[in-house]
């Protein structure tokens, strides 16, 4: 995957059409022949200042500076054609086309420099979210995969939501997690925890002590982080996530491939759901852990997988809060059960463009919260291939998940 390695030039400003040009050059053309074709008693000067207010709207300070003098050099013509420059009154109509043209040229500068360092800001964002959370292949080992990812900050492109997939020996692993929060705080603890993630899951330990790894590493890091210095100051943008507070909802999934099943260990996370024959099933283990950073240092022996039947021709629904969390103009949640039932597909990529084009309808346009989807089709040993490097899936009433308890006594030291 290839990225743009260049930050936005501030002197590449949105260049106006001609036409939106020539309206400031019309206004001035038409205001100067009106003036000197009436009575010299009526004065049409003051007009001009129009031009370069008109021109601040669609251009840069150059050419609104440019448009501004024009005005000024017009002025100074009617002055002249009447007789009259050097008139009090056609002094003062000069020097208030000067002052509110250097007022207004001011303006358009703050703006635009305003208006590069969000171009900048959303750059990094990207960069940020094509590095931290990277789109996953749309094929591994049998299995098609299609995801979708919507951060709902403002001028954002990456939040707190985050899934990875990666293939093992015997395999694939899958986590789709959901960190508590927003802001940098957010998006640091989500890059943790796929750090940790990809780094142990490739050595396909087993799937207990994968999932008491990340959770080793979520607490020991919300332990020993305090707030950043200069959090103080005004502006930070930490969240509403302080440490000690500091957990992550997930679901670590592994596949196999000689093995109709799937295995999963839920922490506090939404119920993966089940597409078979178009019927919606929710994945609910018996025993869910709590989320990721709570509760201190774990082994493996506090976690045990359960397993679910996967079989060839099912669809498998990852998915964050956002989605059953959604609401419409009246308050009513999403219904995702419901949609899914009705929709009957059976192709992933299908699936997670319409379930997000749905969602923005339903939430009136505009999405209340952070959303990731995943969808996972399972297909005959031998239809897909194992071809990991296929280009990857491209970004564009359901049950609230059971209360979380990790399993066992008392934590102990571990991974």
């Amino acid at each position: 995957m290839r990225l743009q390695h260049r930050l936005p030039d501030p002197g590449e400003s949105w260049r106006p059409s001609r036409a939106l040009i020539a309206v400031p050059l019309g206004l001035i053309g038409l205001i100067v022949t009106v003036d000197l074709l009436t009575a010299p008693n009526i004065h049409l000067g003051p007009l001009l200042v129009v031009a370069p207010t008109i021109t601040a709207v669609f251009a840069g300070p150059r050419l609104t500076a440019l448009i501004g003098a024009l005005a000024v050099a017009a002025q100074i013509v009617i002055g002249l054609f009447h007789g009259g420059l050097w008139t009090s009154n056609h002094q003062a109509q000069i020097i208030a086309l000067v002052v509110i043209t250097l007022f207004v040229v001011a303006f358009r500068s703050v703006h635009e420099r305003h208006r590069m360092e969000l171009s900048q800001a959303r750059w990094v964002a990207d960069v940020a979210q094509k590095v931290l959370l990277r789109p996953l292949p749309a094929r591994l080992g049998p299995l098609r995969i299609a995801s979708v990812y919507v951060a709902a900050e403002a001028g954002a492109q990456i939040g707190g939501d985050l899934y990875a997939a990666v293939r093992t020996p015997r395999g694939a692993r899958v986590m789709i997690g959901d960190v508590r929060g927003k802001g940098l705080m957010a998006v640091g603890d989500a890059a943790l925890l796929l750090g940790a993630y990809r780094a142990a899951a490739h050595r396909d330990p087993p799937l207990p002590r994968l999932v008491a790894h990340l959770q080793n590493a979520v607490y020991s890091e919300s332990e020993g982080t305090d707030e950043p210095e200069g959090s103080e100051e005004p502006g930070w943008p930490t969240g509403d996530t302080s440490a000690g507070e500091r957990f992550v909802t997930a679901a670590v999934l592994d596949i196999p491939d000689d093995e109709q099943v799937l295995r999963i260990i839920n922490c506090g996370h939404p119920p993966p759901i089940l597409l078979r024959d178009g019927e919606p099933t929710e994945l609910t283990v018996r025993d869910p852990a709590l989320p990721l950073g709570v509760g201190g240092n774990v082994t493996e022996d506090d976690y045990e997988a359960e397993t679910f039947p996967y079989r060839d021709g099912d669809l498998l629904l990852l998915y964050t809060d956002g989605v059953v969390e959604t609401r419409d103009a009246d308050g009513v949640f999403y219904p995702l059960a419901d949609r899914l039932r009705a929709w009957r597909e059976t192709d992933p990529q299908r699936l997670v463009q319409r379930l997000h084009g749905d969602l923005v309808v339903h939430a009136g346009g505009s999405l209340g919260d952070d959303v990731a989807l995943v969808a996972i089709a399972r297909h005959p040993a031998g239809t897909t291939g194992r071809d990991v490097s296929s280009p990857p899936s491209p970004p564009p009433g359901a049950r609230t998940p059971p209360s979380a308890r990790r399993r066992g006594g008392p934590p102990s030291q571990g991974s």
